[in-house]
């Protein structure tokens, strides 16, 4: 599995699928919401199938060989 960190850079958060997105771990948006929907997402080792959940600092998400580590 592919370790990736996000740094969250002053935000509070980030949705879900913009973080996604912005890590092109998919090819677009629409590509994103499909995931999402389609229950290929974890958060924290549970799945998460709302688009903009909002990704905080020391979440974990997960989606296919991603390992997606969130920092503050």
């Amino acid at each position: 599995m592919e370790s990736l960190e996000f740094v969250l850079a002053g935000q509070p958060y980030i949705e879900l699928v913009k973080l996604l997105k912005v890590l092109a771990v998919v090819s677009s948006g629409a590509v994103a919401k499909q995931v999402i929907e389609r229950g290929m997402v974890t958060r924290n080792g549970e799945l998460e199938t709302r688009k903009k959940a909002k990704i905080r600092g020391g979440d974990l998400v997960v989606f296919r060989n991603w390992a997606i580590h969130v920092a503050s």
